[in-house]
């Protein structure tokens, strides 16, 4: 029935969940000391937190890893990933708690009771010290390999401030900034806190594509009938399929007639009928007769197997992408780190007092102390996110931003995502001599007999009560037939009813077929009455869908296991000119590669299993609502409700949140380099920095909450 997919054999490596990673240059890190090892070459991802690994043993990566400050699990596929997120909800929220009255106590004169700076000084201490020890911790990893980040300015400007008013208050001179301190450690816990749950969903995707196997199979031997678990299935051994059932295993089929529904595996949308000698797919669903089949290919060489294995390479294949004050920081960092202690110098030596120089050198830390630069990135994310949950849009994180950025190709997987995914009935054609109302009820009648899709198709198009159907009996494929009002009617295959049809009927057959819309024949007491004609139909939004996205600047592509005539009838319906059809799914990954190889910035759209490579081979891929978890899990947008519409709305929207990011870092970073000159010629003390950076941070929220009015203007 299906070629088997054609795979050279995978080269042995290893992963690693990886943890305590904070930022991308941690992973950059690791995989450079990994492919220092002799004969070892490493890949390590941020998003998924993974290193995949080949030629090394497990205790030497392993060791290596912890060397520098991380741990490492060897992690298998279809497990769930090892390493729980570095910052739980319980430390953002003790963090919170402490941090709220601390900015209340401090901001709010009327509240500066007796000794308020002792009270703001015991809150603070656990939100300074244990609530912010993921970021110094980070900061002396990296200043061990005489390397610094992001985390080493919220580090450092944390420690500054606390430490400052901590001198303050024991010696009674000076401002106290305990809720700068306070503030900066827990909206950054919040905005890593996001980052960390999204990334350690990502081994979902291959845990629940492995789910879909059957766990056991009923084996034949010596003729008779054993259960026993899938894996000691052989190749070579015969099993039985009943209706309902899964096919256990890849194989060939030794004795009797079926249906089979494989849209989980290729993306069929219409039921497929085999017989003595077809190929059949495990994991596909028998829908009628009881098969008996062959294995051919069990284990890590079935369809299914083969297709959780491109998932996980196209996963770990994902360049890391690193937010951009990731990569700035690593100049930005030392350069506040000279002039602060420069400014603490010429303060000194210029003859000012120790208090005035350090009081200059603190403003500087302080007023570089990147709270709307961590907020910059969150903060829009969290509002853009969330406005997209009301719009019904999941986005994963910051990185599937970037992508949507650069678009210029979209792949429409045809079935379920252009079309509705269901068959319904399209048209009946009745013989000249018969009513049309009549032969809708009589084929209806007899169908409703039948647990077959199309026979479901035609028996639920018609409302209100059917005639009463005797002898009903379902032939195996070939069609239906029962006894209606005293009447022998069959229906289903032409060849099957063994009629010659007019030349009328015929050319409406054709005609129906050239669309790649099926036909069902119907007769009564061995005389042709009339045909139906039953598809796949399209959403109703689609076509207005796809000239949304022609506007984005996107150049659609109409991508299906189906067979020529229906893909091109449903293109031409909403206006695709460019079409791949009878694909398989690890084919339809391969189209995608193409796409990329030829410089096109590629995103896909489906809603199924055999979507799953694909969507995580592209570069930015959307899972359309109502389709499998897999499809959900591989993708990098999900969409709630199964409308094409939303696609343009999701690009839109993710578009809209980058230009956010983007004008917040901006301003961040232009913040900073404005206002630390000034600090250093001591023209804003520590309070008047703690306010300018505070007005920076409200800055930066305010912008991003402008989101919130995405899609109504």
């Amino acid at each position: 029935m299906t070629n088997p997919i054609k795979l050279a054999a995978p080269e042995v490596t290893a992963e690693y969940a990886v943890g305590g990673m904070t930022c991308a240059s941690c992973a950059a890190r690791i995989e450079k000391k990994l492919n220092k090892l002799p004969g070892v070459h490493a890949s390590v991802n941020y998003a998924t937190g993974l290193a995949t690994v080949t030629g090394g043993a497990d205790p030497e990566v392993i060791g290596t890893v912890e060397k520098l400050g991380y741990t490492a699990i060897r992690h298998e596929q279809g497990t769930s990933e090892a390493d729980e997120p570095e910052v739980r909800p319980s430390r953002l929220i003790i963090s919170a708690a402490f941090a709220i009255p601390v900015a209340l106590i401090s901001m709010i004169g009327g509240l500066h009771f007796t000794d308020w700076r002792w009270v703001v000084l015991i809150l603070a201490t656990p939100v300074a010290g244990w609530g912010a020890w993921p970021f110094h911790r980070s900061a002396l990893l990296q200043a061990r390999h005489r390397a610094s980040s992001m985390d080493t300015l919220v580090s450092l400007g944390v420690a500054a401030s606390y430490l400052w008013s901590l001198r303050a208050v024991f010696t009674g001179h000076g401002e106290v900034y305990f809720e700068v301190a306070s503030a900066v450690t827990v909206f950054l816990l919040l905005g890593r806190y996001l980052e960390a749950r999204a990334r350690h969903r990502s081994g979902e995707a291959l845990r629940s594509l492995l789910e879909l196997g059957a766990k056991q199979v009923s084996v034949l031997r010596d003729g008779q009938e054993s259960l026993v678990p899938i894996e000691q299935l052989r190749v070579g051994d015969q099993f039985v399929v009943r209706p309902g059932e899964r096919i256990a295993t890849d194989g060939v089929i030794q004795d009797g007639l079926s249906t089979l529904d494989t849209s989980s595996i290729t993306g069929e949308s219409l039921p497929v009928e085999v017989s003595p000698g077809n190929e059949v797919l495990g994991a596909t669903v028998n829908l009628s007769g009881r098969l008996i089949v062959e294995a051919r290919r069990v284990g890590a060489d079935t369809q299914l197997a083969q297709i959780a294995r491109l998932v996980a390479e196209a996963q770990s294949g994902k360049a890391n992408v690193q937010r951009l004050a990731d990569r700035v920081s690593g100049i930005f960092v030392p350069v506040v780190l000279g002039l602060a202690g420069l400014t603490l110098l010429a303060w000194l030596i210029t003859g000012h007092s120790a208090d005035a120089a350090f009081t200059a050198a603190v403003a500087v830390l302080i007023i570089a102390c990147p709270c709307a630069l961590g907020l910059a990135t969150p903060t829009a994310l969290l509002v853009g996110t969330g406005r997209g949950a009301q719009l019904g849009i999941l986005i994963r994180g910051p990185q599937v931003l970037e992508l949507a950025e650069k678009l210029d190709t979209i792949v429409l997987d045809k079935t379920g995502t252009v079309t509705t995914g269901q068959l319904q009935l399209v048209a009946v054609h009745p013989a000249p001599t018969v009513d049309r109302l009549e032969l809708h009820r009589l084929a209806a009648a007899v169908e409703h007999a039948s647990a077959h899709p199309i026979a479901r198709a035609i028996s639920q198009s018609l409302p209100g009560e059917l005639p009463p159907v005797t002898e009903a009996a379902d032939h195996g494929g070939l069609g239906v037939s029962g006894i209606v009002t005293g009447h022998q009617l069959k229906v289903g295959r032409l060849s099957w009813l063994e009629l010659d049809a007019p030349g009328e009927l015929r050319a409406q057959a054709e005609q129906a077929e050239q669309a790649g819309q099926t036909v069902v024949w119907a007769s009564r007491d061995g005389e042709l009455i009339g045909l139906l004609v039953v598809a796949d139909t399209v959403r109703e939004t689609s076509r207005a869908a796809i000239a949304r996205l022609r506007n984005l600047g996107l150049q659609p592509v109409l991508l299906t296991g189906d067979n020529a005539r229906a893909a091109q009838a449903v293109a031409e319906q909403v206006g695709i000119t460019e079409v791949i059809a009878g694909v398989l799914p690890t084919e339809k990954a391969e189209q995608v590669k193409q796409r990329q190889a030829g410089g096109r910035r590629t995103a896909m759209v489906g809603d199924g299993v055999n979507d799953a490579a694909a969507l995580a081979t592209a570069d930015l891929g959307l899972a359309v609502g109502g389709g499998s978890d897999i499809a959900v899990q591989a993708s990098d947008l999900t969409l709630v409700r199964p409308d094409l519409m939303l696609a343009a709305t999701a690009i839109e929207l993710s578009r809209a949140t980058l230009r956010t990011i983007k004008g917040n870092l901006v301003w961040a970073f232009g913040y900073n380099l404005a206002a630390i000159p000034l600090a250093a010629l001591g023209l804003l003390n520590p309070m008047i920095a703690g306010a300018a950076m505070a007005f920076s941070s409200v800055f930066v929220v305010t912008n991003s909450l402008r989101l919130r009015r995405f899609g109504r203007e």
